[in-house]
């Protein structure tokens, strides 16, 4: 019941992970796809070869998106290719230890770009085409750190909590305009992010335990929300944040 087909889709890390996953299902529902990276470049490679099979084109644009300049410049290069951007999916982001009264400014600053000022720039290059076509569709990875905080972690879950301030904001600022602005804040996944941490089994189990499903989802399963949200089913939500964390976090 999905189809982007005629669909131009940019997806940020999209190399890897959530962003890989996201990319492959669109492609799958007829969307062409755009997929940044900065380091993968053999992991960016495969998602475009997987994609190309799959009879849709695949554009793959290295860009240091914490860096206003190269993500001015890979919009614009995208936007003079396709003419259009239709769906943009915010999905880049680090995730690094951080104690208070030891966290250093690199590294609060290091987060800051690349989970916050990374989306600002995106959000403030595709958002006039998008206005100029009078649709268009943003969708925001937020986390649930971002919800409830996370000890430990309080730079990341500070950059994830104003993603979706900043989503709700966009939300009713666009929507005269035909764009719906969303969010989706996972919980745990099994992904090359947390894979250090899963190392330790011990660990892992106690996180399964600690979710009311039992499980670690594996990135297709944030990946299908994300598609949803992009499509004509939520033509009626904007402003929203989906929670993707199998019960762990509950919110009204």
């Amino acid at each position: 019941m999905i189809h982007l087909e005629g669909k131009k889709a940019l997806i940020t890390g999209g190399s890897r992970g959530i962003g890989r996953a996201s990319a492959i299902l669109f492609a799958k529902a007829g969307a062409d796809v755009a997929i940044n990276y900065i380091r993968q470049s053999q992991a960016a490679q495969e998602v475009q070869e997987q994609i190309t099979d799959l009879g849709k084109e695949c554009v793959v644009l290295k860009a240091d998106i914490s860096m206003e300049e190269e993500v001015a410049n890979m919009v614009k290069s995208l936007i003079e290719r396709w003419k259009q951007i239709d769906i943009l999916v915010n999905n880049a982001g680090i995730w690094t230890y951080g104690e208070m009264g030891k966290m250093n400014d690199a590294v609060w600053a290091e987060t800051m770009r690349t989970n916050l000022d990374a989306v600002f720039y995106t959000c403030n290059a595709v958002v006039p085409v998008m206005r100029q076509k009078e649709r268009g569709w943003i969708i925001n990875v937020s986390s649930t750190a971002g919800v409830r905080g996370e000890a430990l972690h309080s730079h990341y879950a500070a950059s994830k909590g104003a993603i979706i301030s900043f989503t709700k904001s966009l939300a009713v600022e666009l929507a005269p305009y035909g764009i719906r602005v969303n969010c989706v804040a996972p919980g745990w996944v099994d992904t090359d992010m947390c894979e250090g941490v899963f190392t330790d089994l011990e660990f892992r189990k106690k996180v399964e335990e600690s979710i009311p499903l039992r499980r670690i989802p594996p990135p297709e399963d944030i990946a299908g929300p994300i598609l949803f949200l992009a499509s004509d089913l939520a033509r009626h939500i904007t402003g929203e944040v989906v929670n993707v964390n199998g019960g762990s976090v509950l919110c009204a």
